[in-house]
């Protein structure tokens, strides 16, 4: 399966793609997931990839087999939180940083722990109009790293340190807020949270190719929660949909609270 997967690995890298959408931080949320897969735009992308934490939510294992059904045309990416999720089901950590986690961790099948371990943490694809486009999840070296719209050019040159010279853009999630921005000669994507948006509601994605689109995508938030609350077991299941789905965390505060994670002085205006 390796040598498979390593040849279909290198085959994408060669073709080049017209369209591409990107479908970062889904958290298990399932009724935001189903509403950007109904987007007649993506069901026409040539692919579809996702970069990281895909399962940690409230229905983890629903999310997960949506995705496989979608078959080829998904490219998974793993995050932090995707890996967070296998080391405790593994036993290689007791704790999880957020709440719902070691719930979601529990709610997965066998195999699917087995799918989240084996997750790339880097993707590259050639998409027209962009060239050289690579994925991750927070930065191309680390899944967990932050880097925001208005982090300083020094962090940037860092964090972007060691990629080839044609990658011409690069493709993260982990920060929950969608960007775009030109950086030492790159184009940086955040396509936002499909399933816990902060700062504005709705699924947000993105579509690559020939250029960058920020997409949000509106569904039935209160019906989603309601849903949510009556199939998923998680104690404080309706105030985590919520919070969440009707992203009551501001923009403002997450890069007030981001903000000292990306080295920038503490006393830095966000």
């Amino acid at each position: 399966m390796t040598g498979q997967h390593e040849q279909r690995e290198e085959r994408e890298q060669r073709e080049e793609h017209g369209r591409v959408a990107v479908l970062s931080d889904i958290h298990g949320v399932l009724p935001a997931l189903e509403a950007v897969l109904a987007e007649p735009e993506v069901a026409a992308a040539d692919r579809i990839v996702l970069t990281g934490d895909i399962a940690a939510g409230p229905q983890p294992s629903e999310v997960i087999e949506l995705l496989r059904e979608q078959g080829d045309r998904v490219l998974w990416v793993g995050g932090n939180a995707d890996r967070e999720l296998v080391e405790y089901r593994r036993g290689e950590r007791t704790e999880i940083p957020d709440p719902i986690g070691p719930f979601a961790a529990g709610a997965l099948g066998e195999g699917q722990v087995d799918l989240l371990a084996a997750l790339p943490r880097t993707l590259t694809l050639r998409v027209r109009g962009l060239g050289e486009v690579l994925f991750c999840h927070a930065t191309p070296r680390d899944d967990e790293e932050v880097v925001l719209a208005d982090s300083r050019p020094e962090r940037w040159a860092e964090v972007l340190t060691g990629l080839p010279a044609d990658t011409g853009t690069v493709v993260c999630g982990h920060t929950h807020m969608p960007y775009v921005r030109l950086t030492h000669g790159r184009l940086v994507v955040n396509p936002g949270s499909v399933g816990m948006p902060y700062g504005r509601a709705g699924a947000h994605w993105c579509l690559l190719g020939p250029g960058t689109d920020l997409r949000v995508t509106s569904y039935d938030i209160p019906a989603a929660i309601a849903r949510l609350t009556a199939e998923c077991a998680y104690p404080g299941i309706a105030d985590w949909a919520d919070c969440y789905l009707r992203a009551r965390v501001t923009d403002t505060e997450a890069l007030r609270a981001f903000g000292p994670r990306d080295g920038r002085a503490p006393d830095a205006e966000s």
